[in-house]
């Protein structure tokens, strides 16, 4: 049951980070996909932070439980001798390791909304000054 509930929660969370990655890049100032909005594509970028997290939360929760579960079967005392039993592999590692990463990705994606004062306030180019052309 621990192995298909970890398969699961992987499942999930791929799907999870599908999605993160395609609202991220819709959300991101440099795309002209959605709208021109800065507020409105921050929105969408903090949305694609907070799939990002919830991903990274299933990734830590499956790997963690399977390797609660192979603790568990390590210490019980049972009739399979010690070299026949499940030890932490490198998989473990690269999902904690991965989970972590995705975990401060989108930490980092949901600060990136704009401040309170400058919601309303839009980003104009200025021109030079008319004192700083040379007229030849």
């Amino acid at each position: 049951v621990h192995i298909q509930t970890s398969r699961a929660l992987m499942v999930i969370s791929l799907l999870l980070g599908f999605f993160g990655i395609i609202m991220s890049v819709v959300g991101m100032k440099c795309t002209r996909v959605g709208e021109d909005d800065p507020v409105t594509k921050s929105r969408i970028a903090v949305a694609g932070g907070v799939l990002f997290v919830l991903s990274g939360l299933c990734t830590l929760a499956a790997v963690s439980l399977y390797a609660t579960r192979v603790t568990y079967e390590f210490f019980r005392e049972s009739t399979v001798p010690v070299n026949a039993r499940y030890e932490f592999g490198s998989a473990l590692f690269i999902g904690w390791g991965a989970a972590s990463l995705t975990l401060l990705g989108g930490s980092l994606l949901c600060c990136s909304c704009p401040a309170q004062e400058r919601r309303g306030q839009q980003y104009y180019r200025q021109s030079q000054p008319s004192t700083a052309r040379e007229y030849v």
